[in-house]
């Protein structure tokens, strides 16, 4: 989905048509400029990929290891601007201060972690028939187009990026309308540190990304955000056979057990549905309680709500912009359309900027897009279920497939939300959290193949296997 852009007047003079098209950022804080930056056009498009091709050629053949200590160097070098470029991204998406370093810093260990895993990237010896050796190689794949969402622009971003770039192949990376100059700044600094062509940055809206796909000389797309742009990705994908990465939409489902502490309970699904002003791809979308624990549940997620609407903008943020404000705002009108019952939050507040307060809703439904949709707000609704059959059941009876939580000190109740749902990521009693190394799949609309971790290095590089036995020597010599 692209921004608005500035274009020529009503009457467009020669000059005027001839001008670069402009993406122009509104600071969704207080409403003025954030950034203006010039989309790329088509020639700077099929040059990107011709440097990232060119690039290839060499960056392949270049040792594991002297990969790796380039990306750590590319790593460190944006550490000394990390102020900056998380200053920026607040300007831009509103990001709350903390948040905005604290992605930056995300981002920079990332780009450490690929840069150690990368050289220790294996492949394997087979066991084949006596006297001959079977082995399976990694290869890098080639030319990866990584296309990144604006929510975390820079910790996401690097996932991919380092990945990439580790295992030998090339990127062309193009980051979200909706904080350009953060990921044209990203791009930027790591292009400095790093060998001409191994990382080159295109700035542009939906029209540009679009383009991107259809250019010849692209190995991988590698995607993170929305289901509708995920599923034009994979179709561009059977024409040009590019492999497919993608991480998109979630409707994450929280079910919270008979026999948790309510108030513990309302903590976590508070966390889990505002942070960043609920726009994180598996913030808590959906709540399902069992009703031995709902009335105190309830009445203690109202309270963490308030709590979180009244703090500042340095602890609170806005949404994005104006039209993810909307989409919003039309997933509540919907619910209460349909029954529903705000206890608090639920309508656009006066003043600028684009803030939302921290919404709880009650009396949920299936049928309410806050239920079956990705809101990708500071909504929590909540359904309240006689039994944990019935909370597994409505959780796993979704489209999409990112991540759930239960909470719960029922043992059997966890290890069922593990084998039954059908996510990616099953989270046991903690909404956020997991080791490092964790790598997972998403399912349905919410994307495939692995998205981070030590796999996201399989998923960029392609695999040869060489059988390799003696020949008999010639017989004249």
């Amino acid at each position: 989905m692209a921004l608005d852009t500035v274009i020529a007047p009503s009457e467009p003079t020669v000059e005027d048509s001839l001008a670069p098209r402009v993406i122009e950022v509104t600071n969704p804080r207080d409403g003025s400029t954030a950034s203006r930056v010039e989309v790329a056009s088509p020639a700077e498009i099929e040059q990107a990929v011709v440097r990232a091709r060119t690039a290839f050629a060499t960056w392949s053949r270049t040792a594991p290891g002297q990969r790796g200590a380039v990306l750590k160097a590319a790593a460190l070098h944006l550490q000394e601007r990390a102020e900056e470029l998380a200053a920026l991204n607040t300007r831009e998406t509103g990001k709350v201060p903390g948040d905005a370093l604290g992605g930056v810093q995300a981002g920079i260990d990332t780009l450490i972690q690929y840069a150690e895993l990368g050289p220790l990237h294996r492949g394997e010896v087979l066991r084949g028939s006596f006297g001959a050796t079977d082995t399976a190689k990694p290869h890098p794949r080639g030319v990866v187009l990584a296309l990144t969402p604006w929510n975390d622009p820079v910790a996401v971003a690097c996932g991919i990026l380092g990945a990439a770039i580790v295992s030998g192949d090339t990127v062309v990376h193009k980051g979200s309308e909706r904080c350009p100059a953060t990921a044209a700044l990203l791009n930027e600094i790591l292009a400095e540190a790093l060998p001409e062509g191994v990382l080159v940055g295109i700035t542009g809206d939906a029209a540009t990304g679009e383009a991107l796909l259809a250019e010849p000389g692209i190995d991988v797309y590698a995607h993170v955000g929305s289901t509708a742009t995920g599923d034009v990705l994979a179709e561009m994908a059977l024409r040009t056979r590019a492999h497919v990465i993608r991480e998109n939409g979630g409707n994450d489902a929280l079910v919270v057990d008979a026999d948790v502490d309510p108030a513990w309970a309302a903590g976590q699904a508070a966390l889990g549905a505002f942070a960043n002003t609920g726009q994180i791809c598996t913030s808590v979308e959906r709540v399902y309680v069992l009703r031995e624990v709902a009335d105190a549940f309830v009445t203690a997620l109202v309270a963490e709500a308030e709590a979180k609407t009244a703090a500042d903008a340095d602890g609170y943020g806005p949404l994005v912009d104006e039209r993810m404000r909307n989409v919003v705002q039309s997933h509540v009108d919907d619910a209460v359309a349909k029954g529903a019952r705000v206890l608090t939050g639920g309508s656009i507040p006066d003043g600028a900027g684009t803030f939302y307060p921290a919404t709880v809703l009650v009396d949920c439904t299936p049928d309410m897009l806050v239920m079956h949709e990705e809101t990708f707000g500071p909504i929590a609704p909540v359904q309240v279920v006689d039994d944990f059959d019935e909370a597994l059941r409505l959780a796993a009876d979704d489209r999409y497939g990112l991540a759930a939580t239960v909470l719960t000190n029922d043992m059997e109740h966890a290890l069922r939300a593990g084998d039954e749902l059908p996510v990616g990521t099953v989270k046991v009693n903690a909404v956020f959290g997991g080791a490092p190394g964790g790598s997972a799949q998403p399912r349905g609309a919410s994307g495939a193949g692995f998205g981070y971790g030590p796999h996201l290095l399989d998923e960029m590089t392609t695999t040869t296997v060489v059988h390799l036995e003696s020949a008999p020597r010639r017989s004249d010599r």
